[in-house]
């Protein structure tokens, strides 16, 4: 397996394990004690946190020209 195949490999398990993570915990607080109101600012949140995961893997793994590595 070359070095990109792997980087590509371990960095979406990553991405993903962190979505099924924080997504499960917002959907614990919202259906728990907060309520859906109370969780809504969580949930927020971690959906823009997400997009920040998900933009950085595609930035460093799947453009083309790919981030200028030092």
């Amino acid at each position: 397996m070359s070095q990109k195949t792997f980087e590509k490999f371990a960095g979406l398990t990553a991405a993903l394990l962190v979505a099924v993570f924080t997504l499960g915990l917002s959907h614990s607080i919202s259906t728990g004690f907060a309520g859906f109101w109370g969780g809504f600012p969580f949930l927020v949140i971690t959906v823009l946190v997400l997009a920040l995961v998900f933009y950085d893997y595609w930035d460093s793994c799947l453009r083309k020209n790919g981030a200028k590595k030092e």
